[in-house]
């Protein structure tokens, strides 16, 4: 019983190391591509464990595979501030993002420390890539500005 508590415990404590850096709560690694998109615990658990299990987490950032980027930034609660703020506010952002300009690229900027002129010359730049379609998800917007947020800094 003792080992069950142990081993149980060992994972929570992957599990939760992992999911603190991360926009979409598991971080890069075969995992998160594995079940990219889905939602839930189940599907968070087993991206987060195999990430762990198999050290694809850190090979990952180690080589720049499995969607992860050596030279990523951990960001702490600015990806989710980001998230949080385009889910409720993305039919405006992309009509700011296509002018250039706005209350949404400028309040995108502050949570994402840019220079909100250059984010918006930029998102309107990209604004193609950004919005490459019309069913396009926060998740995808956020990291894509987050991206973008990198190139200006």
């Amino acid at each position: 019983m003792k080992k069950i508590c142990m081993v149980a415990a060992a994972l929570g404590t992957m599990m939760m190391s992992d999911a603190a850096f991360a926009l979409d709560s598991t971080g890069c690694g075969l995992g998160s591509m594995a079940w990219k998109g889905e939602r839930g615990i189940g599907p968070q658990v087993l991206a987060v464990t195999t990430n762990g299990s198999f050290g694809t987490q850190t090979f990952g950032i180690t080589f720049g595979t499995s969607g992860c980027d050596p030279n990523g930034r951990v960001s702490g609660g600015t990806g989710k501030m980001a998230l949080a703020f385009l889910e409720n506010n993305m039919e405006q952002f992309a009509m700011d993002a296509a002018a250039g300009h706005g209350e949404t690229i400028e309040t995108l900027a502050g949570i994402l420390n840019v220079d909100s002129k250059e984010l918006g010359t930029q998102t309107q730049a990209h604004f193609a890539s950004i919005f490459a379609d019309e069913n396009v998800d926060a998740v995808s917007v956020t990291l894509a500005m987050i991206d973008l947020a990198h190139e200006i800094a």
